[in-house]
């Protein structure tokens, strides 16, 4: 991570930093429950198929990132003089987001032998490469038509692609084609440890990932745009985020809604979604200039994976680090929820407390942040 920034920039899109920390604290909520035999429904994960909130987040983060990627390199775009110097920006920041997804992994276990390879941020860091090369290669005609072949290609893939050793295509967690390439190029050794048969980032699935990501390309360069006038972008955004979302309840029918699997419906129910979202925050914060409420989205918006990675680590660290607790040793943890939260609320409460607790602690420390003036960026 490079140092510290002295200011924000100003001619950022502050509805986008809203909307990413919105998003960041959404991950950081349901991945840290007090208790995960305790959890309300809507910030579990769906079983299989299906969505639940909880869902939408990781397609909402890549969807922004996409529409970041036009803002942060669309001026120099426009000279072909600047396209390598962009090219090598892309791959340095893609290395480190890949890299420190590989340290959260194997942080307080140290064992390269089996260190889980796929992850959140190394599919973050593969779809910023590619949309990045796309945006700074391709125009909109071409973003879009990779992104159709894309989620049709996918489509065709996972229903009608034998499955070695199983032959009948099929999207059941451990026998799909998906789950056969990860275990034949990762082995169960790399894979996620919950399951060891197959992956939730896994490399196949990461394909339809990238067209979350073209998604928030194509809504960026819309945004872009200044022969457009505001209420033309928000009727776009509105009508392609409906159309989107209700294609992709259609598409449900025939090829399940499914995070992870990432299956071509899914891309077009969370990006529409997406776009609905970040259609309201851009009506409602950049162009009626409703703002006092922000803060608290923009201390997280603006150091949004470090904090991810950062509250990862100590989550991790709080369950590895054990104490004496008359007489036993239990997690820090385990010692802190049993002694500040399970005794003053129901389970289920109690969980969502901590979680709670989570979050307004990382908001704390993101607010002194801020107000320093200190932005950490890769």
């Amino acid at each position: 991570m490079s140092q510290a920034f002295n200011s924000v920039q100003p001619n950022r899109l502050l509805s986008l930093d809203v909307f990413r920390g919105l998003t960041v604290m959404a991950m950081i909520l349901v991945n840290n429950p007090g208790d995960w035999g305790h959890i309300y429904a809507p910030l579990e994960h769906a079983h299989w198929h299906g969505c639940t909130p909880t869902d939408l987040v990781f397609p909402f983060f890549l969807f922004i990132m996409g529409v970041s990627i036009v803002y942060a390199m669309q001026t120099k775009k426009a000279d072909p003089a600047n396209h390598a110097s962009l090219i090598v920006k892309a791959l340095r920041r893609t290395l480190i987001i890949f890299g420190l997804g590989i340290f959260m992994s194997i942080f307080l276990n140290w064992d390269f032998a089996t260190v889980r390879i796929p992850g959140v941020l190394q599919r973050i860091a593969v779809v910023y490469l590619i949309c990045s090369l796309l945006f700074i290669k391709t125009g909109v005609k071409v973003q879009a038509a990779l992104l159709g072949l894309v989620l049709i290609g996918y489509y065709v893939i996972m229903n009608y692609v034998p499955v070695p050793g199983v032959n009948q295509p099929n999207l059941e967690p451990e026998t799909n084609i998906g789950a056969w390439l990860d275990r034949a190029l990762l082995t169960t050794n790399h894979l996620w440890n919950q399951s060891k048969t197959w992956d939730p980032e896994g490399v196949l699935s990461t394909l339809p990932a990238i067209g979350t990501g073209l998604l928030g390309l194509l809504t960026g360069t819309l945004i872009k745009r200044p022969d457009t006038n505001n209420t033309t972008k928000i009727n776009a955004l509105l009508g392609a985020g409906f159309i989107l979302a209700a294609l992709g309840l259609l598409w449900n029918l025939w090829f399940p809604i499914n995070k992870s699997l990432w299956t071509s419906s899914y891309v077009l129910f969370s990006g529409g979604l997406a776009i609905l979202v970040f259609a309201a925050c851009y009506w409602l914060i950049d162009i009626r200039g409703y703002r006092s409420f922000t803060k608290p989205f923009l201390v997280y918006g603006l150091n949004a994976i470090f904090v991810f990675v950062i509250s990862g680590l100590m989550a991790r660290g709080l369950n590895r680090w054990m104490v004496n607790n008359h007489g036993s040793k239990t997690s820090v943890s385990s010692f802190l929820y049993q002694s500040f939260f399970a005794p003053y609320f129901s389970p289920i409460n109690a969980s969502l407390a901590w979680a709670l607790a989570f979050v307004l602690m990382w908001l704390i420390i993101l607010w002194v942040m801020y107000n320093r003036k200190i932005f950490i960026k890769i």
